[in-house]
């Protein structure tokens, strides 16, 4: 106890720490929280054609969640890789980095794409058995579809933004993105300014518009501002097999690890989707709320993922290991604090829905169940996407999180909805027993220290060691540079 309470006096008293994550975690879990109020905002307004639409448009949306998980895989071992190359000073290889992500990107973006187009009604079969989920749902899935190439780039430039310390203009261009899509929503799902009634087609094409608007900003920005990641096609895509192997050796345990658990997630919709559509809009409310708080865990685990890349990448381990320690307190102190904030705020909220009483107290549940497990889920946020990922120990995330959805979540979630017969609430705490699993066997891994190496280094990747044109200064190490531009920012 007073080597924690030591700790967590050092990590008050390194402004340096503290000024460089919530320079990354702010940014990100704005941006983050603004995603979600969009979210919010159109779960709002299609709830005015109740629960069924909210139900049909949540189930959708599960298909797109398997391909952002997917997504995310490809982006957050890229990072991993690209976080550490700038520690090392290897433009280049950061470049190729950003290269085989594109591609990987929109090569999965494909395999969503052309079975949401080709039987839209196919794929909402997957998650339920309502008929009038089916039809609503898929008016929407084969619109919303097409933003999936456009989202995938997004999301590569931000996370490799994000790894060279780029952090503030993702946030502009989503508050633009989002703005552009609540009003969107608002004219064509009512059928405002002349325009028809679309209903849940007026919310996807409104997400289409948005999206497209949206990497046009972030490419804008890049190759305007000729940023570090500004460059021609010969240096995206001049790969060696060597380049090939390494990426594949960290990001393919990160893809899988996303992909599958995004899998494994899905499969409880498909429990709660057999529950009727009451049950469906009761969870799909819960997590909407939730997420507005919990983008604060996804701006502590990126920040987390950089700075501990870049001080592994620069070869400061020890430093490492002590930021680390200092994540998790902060991960600590903003759980106790959001779990009081979102059981405070939870009936406001509730209340701005066109549901039932009945629906409203199991969204109410739901929430303060989710509160509950807040410590461990949290805790797992920045341990396994930040603290084990950013050494490259992405095996052991695969196995974490592989076998907790799939040995624990998802037998639970079939037994409770389907054979138990429980009520929503009580099958959403059985879910959520899979967290404390990952936490416990996480927090064994983190202190076997697995996770402390230099994937640089070991990689020697090429480039090594160039430097941003025109940034120079005699004297000056690249390391030194950036810190000095970093603190600068």
């Amino acid at each position: 106890m007073m080597q924690l309470i030591e700790s967590t006096k050092e990590m008050f008293r390194d402004s340096r720490f503290l000024r460089k994550a919530l320079m990354i975690a702010c940014p990100v879990a704005l941006q983050g929280m603004l995603n979600t109020v969009v979210n919010l905002v159109d779960t709002l307004m299609i709830g005015t054609m109740g629960a069924t639409a909210i139900a049909a448009v949540g189930l959708a949306n599960k298909f797109f969640f398997v391909f952002s998980l997917l997504v995310f895989g490809i982006v957050s071992g890229s990072g991993v890789l690209a976080a550490q190359f700038w520690g090392n000073g290897d433009l280049r290889s950061i470049r190729k980095v950003l290269g085989l992500s594109i591609l990987l990107a929109l090569t999965g973006a494909l395999f969503f794409v052309v079975p949401a187009l080709m039987s839209p009604q196919s794929v909402m079969r997957i998650f339920t058995t309502s008929h009038d989920s089916v039809e609503l749902g898929s008016k929407y899935l084969k619109i919303a579809v097409l933003t999936y190439p456009f989202l995938a780039m997004t999301n590569v430039y931000v996370a490799i933004l994000r790894a060279v310390n780029k952090v503030i203009f993702p946030v502009i261009s989503s508050c633009i993105a989002i703005v552009i899509n609540i009003c969107l929503n608002y004219v064509l799902i009512f059928g405002k300014l002349g325009m028809p009634a679309m209903g849940v087609s007026g919310a996807a094409v409104a997400t289409l518009i948005a999206r497209i608007i949206e990497i046009v900003l972030i490419l804008g920005y890049v190759y305007g501002k000729k940023l570090p990641v500004a460059c021609g096609l010969r240096e995206l895509f001049g790969w060696s097999g060597l380049f090939i192997s390494q990426f594949f050796r960290t990001s393919a345990p990160v893809i899988a690890n996303e992909f599958m658990w995004g899998l494994g997630t899905t499969m409880y919709s498909l429990a709660y989707g057999r529950m009727g559509d009451e049950a469906v809009a009761a969870i799909t409310i819960a997590t909407t709320i939730q997420d507005i708080l919990v983008v604060l865990f996804q701006g502590l685990s990126a920040a987390t993922a950089v700075i501990l890349g870049n001080e592994l990448g620069a070869g400061h381990l020890k430093r490492a290991e002590k930021y680390a320690v200092h994540f998790f307190i902060l991960q600590f102190i903003a759980t106790v604090g959001v779990a009081v904030v979102l059981i405070g705020i939870r009936w406001p909220i509730i209340s701005l829905y066109n549901i039932t009483p009945e629906v409203a107290r199991n969204v109410s549940l739901c929430i303060l169940i989710f509160a509950a497990y807040m410590p461990a889920k949290m805790f797992n946020y920045v341990n396994v996407v930040g603290v084990l990922r950013s050494g490259g120990d992405t095996r052991m995330c695969l196995f974490l999180d592989t076998s907790g959805v799939w040995f624990i979540g998802v037998p639970l979630a079939f037994l409770g909805a389907l054979v138990w017969r429980l009520p929503i609430y009580t099958v959403y705490a059985l879910v959520m027993t899979e967290e404390v699993y990952k936490a416990v066997l996480g927090y064994i891994r983190y202190r076997q220290k697995k996770w402390l190496r230099n994937l640089a280094a070991e990689g020697g990747g090429a480039g090594q060691g160039a430097e941003p044109k025109g940034l120079s200064k005699p004297g000056i190490s690249c390391g030194q540079l950036r810190e000095r531009i970093f603190l600068a920012i």
